[in-house]
Parts: C-alpha cells; structure tokens; sequence
C-alpha cells in the first residue's frame, strides 16, 4: 500500500506565492518520476511539471519562469514552488509518482488534491 499526502495549497492574492508538499509513504523500494497535475473547474486535468529520479526537470508552458518543482529522494517527497500567481493557476493541485514497490511491481499512485486559489 502506497500512500501521497499533499500540502500546502490555500489562498493566495495575485502576485504571490505558495509551495506545495508532496510526501510519498508505504511500501515503497523506489520512486521513478514525480510530478503536480492540476485541473480547474470545468477543464481537464493537465500536467504542470515532472522531474526524474535523476533531477529531469519539465514544465508546463504555463508555468515556465514562475513554478519550480523539486524533490528530497531520501525523504520521498516532491516540492513545487509557485511564484507569481495569476487566477488562472487556481485550480485543485494533484501530485503523483511512479513507485516500485517493495514487491517489485510498479504502479503509479495519486494525491488526494490540494485546492489553490489565486484571487485577483
């Protein structure tokens, strides 16, 4: 059993700043790439950035210059630094990884969503 826990979202003025947390725990061997999804009301989910095991880094157009996602591979954990929000980044903020577990087999697993809101 695998488990991500998200942290971090909330409200925010336009202009600011949030940092999301994303901590992975179970039975875990290992974590391939990490990643932040988000989805706004009435669109579909889309991706905001992965990063590999290895510190591969991509983003979203969107995003670029503004988010920075990174990750503690000794505690499991994926970050994603959001800079100069805009209303349009609000959005219910998911992470997720690519996870072997301790059975070797490979899934990949899902946040419960953190909610942010930009206001303007």
């Amino acid at each position: 059993q695998v488990q991500l826990v998200e942290s971090g979202g909330g409200l925010v003025q336009a202009g600011g700043s949030l940092r999301l947390s994303c901590a992975a725990s179970g039975n875990i061997f290992g974590i391939n790439t990490m990643g932040w999804h988000r989805q706004a009301p009435g669109k579909q989910r889309e991706l905001v950035a992965i990063i590999t095991r290895g510190g591969r880094i991509n983003y979203s157009d969107s995003v670029k210059g503004r988010f920075t996602i990174s990750r503690d591979n000794a505690k499991n954990t994926v970050y994603l630094q959001m800079n100069s929000l805009n209303a349009e980044d609000t959005a219910v903020y998911y992470c997720n990884a690519q996870i072997v577990s301790t059975i070797g087999t490979l899934m990949e697993s899902w946040g419960q969503g953190t909610q942010v809101t930009v206001s303007s």
